[in-house]
């Protein structure tokens, strides 16, 4: 069988949640390479090496450019913070090696473009790269791509998403690199409304055209970290500004003439990772919400009066997209699953010479919409989002 060598830049949560992923894809579907977890990068070498034996990395080294000098790496998988997204990625193809990148592609839009423009390159090398909106591998939203691709809801006439989370409540939260702009380049925009614009579009084919929003920031200033880990820093007396997005909502057209009403929160009490969508068309209906991630929502508009309702459709069985590895119906999957079946997906594009899905391009377009909402949050006015 062939082998596939990976190496993971960054071994935080991102990296722990790919580590599982890369170890459980071979024994869950029939994989057409052999994946070896050669090595994982890091800052620090005694924290890399920590996190190499917990996470099942055969080796660790805090330089993550000698692992693109490495003849038994065949792709790099990124997992550091967005702004060193572009340094890691566009090296890595440069080298030779497929790259998959976590979203948001970038932390500004010239960086997405180059990183796109790199990647259009080097897949005239048959070097492949994806960006890791995982989120499109849940069973129950591939189903739901599925069934609007088909016709089932007739032609899409609006979208309602929001993205709910409460980490950010407590006030003295530290000051982490997901707060600064120049490392993260937006806050709930970029951190989970970046899967709900790539989610939107995923599901319904259509692209944003226009947008129009408002984003607030209610707690300006936060610890400063005195701890890679931040841990010291909860109830500290120093104190630096938070400058990116609390909350960002907005609407938004489609080229095909739908609205989207879109919301992206992380200081939504009580709500940890609440993902939520509706797509309504013409004939028909879809809902689904993350935090009930087997379960999807559907409605028929064409039913007799008398059978019409909304019913729950439990995507568990093996016919429904990735399940067919699994367990038997009505054992339910997890949020970690989701990055098994982007593996899985991955090894066989890569095997089989094929673009991944979804590309820098796709990214590309998700930071675009991205940066003409924040634009439009600056602004106070509509923005077209660049083609």
């Amino acid at each position: 069988m062939r082998r596939l060598g990976v190496a993971m830049v960054g071994g935080s949560f991102m990296g722990r949640t790919h580590s599982h992923a890369w170890r459980t894809a071979p024994h869950v579907f029939d994989l057409p390479a052999a994946v070896d977890m050669v090595v994982l990068a890091g800052r620090d070498a005694g924290r890399a090496d920590a996190a190499a034996r917990q996470l099942g990395w055969r080796g660790s080294t805090d330089d993550w450019r000698s692992v693109l000098e490495r003849d038994d790496v065949d792709l790099v998988d990124v997992c550091v913070p967005g702004d060193l997204h572009e340094e890691v990625a566009v090296a890595a193809l440069a080298a030779g090696k497929h790259v998959l990148c976590e979203k948001p592609l970038a932390s500004t839009l010239d960086a997405a473009e180059r990183m796109a423009d790199a990647a259009r390159a080097a897949a005239d090398r048959g070097v492949l790269s994806m960006v890791g909106f995982s989120y499109r591998r849940v069973p129950a939203l591939a189903l739901a791509q599925r069934l609007v691709a088909d016709g089932r809801v007739g032609d899409v006439r609006q979208v309602v998403v929001s993205y709910a989370q409460d980490w950010l409540v407590d006030p003295d939260f530290p000051l982490t690199w997901r707060l600064q702009s120049d490392r993260a380049g937006s806050g709930a925009l970029g951190d989970i409304g970046s899967h709900a614009i790539d989610m939107v579009q995923h599901l319904t084919g259509h692209r944003f055209t226009d947008v129009v929003a408002a984003a607030e920031t209610f707690t300006r200033e936060r610890p400063v970290m005195t701890s890679s880990e931040g841990l010291s820093a909860t109830g500290g007396s120093e104190r630096g500004p938070v400058t990116v997005d609390d909350t960002t909502a907005w609407l938004g057209r489609t080229d095909r003439g739908a609205l989207v009403v879109a919301h992206a929160t992380r200081v939504a009490p009580g709500r940890k990772n609440a993902f939520r969508l509706e797509v309504d068309g013409s004939t028909g209906s879809i809902a689904f919400d993350l935090e009930r991630l087997d379960e999807l929502q559907l409605h028929d508009a064409t039913a007799p009066a008398e059978e019409a309702g909304v019913r729950t459709v439990h995507v568990t069985e093996p016919g429904h997209p990735y399940l067919e590895g699994w367990w038997p119906p009505g054992h339910s999957l997890g949020y970690g699953d989701t990055f098994t079946h982007q593996a899985k997906d991955l090894v066989e594009a890569v095997v089989a010479g094929e673009q991944p899905r979804p590309s820098f391009d796709d990214g590309l377009q998700v930071q675009r919409v991205m940066d003409a909402v924040a634009a439009s949050a600056r602004e106070g006015r509509w923005e077209h989002v660049a083609a």
